[in-house]
């Protein structure tokens, strides 16, 4: 970029310069906002999916099963920030994953309840084998 001696320039002079710089900002800076939302649609149309700008997560308030629980029965569902009962635990030598609650195993303890419970006499009650 050139330098320019604006000192001998007079306050007049400075007052135009000024405002010839200013109106070529704002011309530079509309092009550029027209480029980019040019751009932006051309990203939509590749995607194939409209991209939300702002807004609410659709997750957002939506209550999910707990992940994790401690041997004392605590839970958390993975969301937000770690409970401190969960950062304590890591810090004792426990990976998040020996916290993990076992969807496969509660089903298995629920299948071996269900036979148990039809082998006994309850299989033999109407309430049982409408239930089951």
């Amino acid at each position: 970029m050139a330098n320019v001696n604006l000192s001998p320039m007079s306050v007049e002079a400075l007052i135009d310069l000024r405002k010839r710089v200013d109106e070529t900002l704002v011309k530079r800076r509309a092009d550029i906002e027209r480029q980019l939302a040019r751009m932006d649609r051309a990203s939509a149309v590749v995607s194939g999916a409209r991209v939300a700008r702002r807004g609410a997560s659709s997750l957002k308030g939506k209550k999910v099963p707990p992940k994790y629980r401690s041997r004392s029965g605590e839970t958390w569902a993975g969301r937000g920030a770690k409970p401190h009962w969960l950062v304590d635990a890591i810090k004792g030598g426990k990976k998040l994953d020996d916290l993990l609650i076992d969807k496969a195993a509660q089903k298995r303890k629920r299948r071996a309840k269900l036979t148990a419970l039809a082998g006994s006499s309850y299989s033999n009650q109407p309430a049982f084998q409408q239930c089951y």
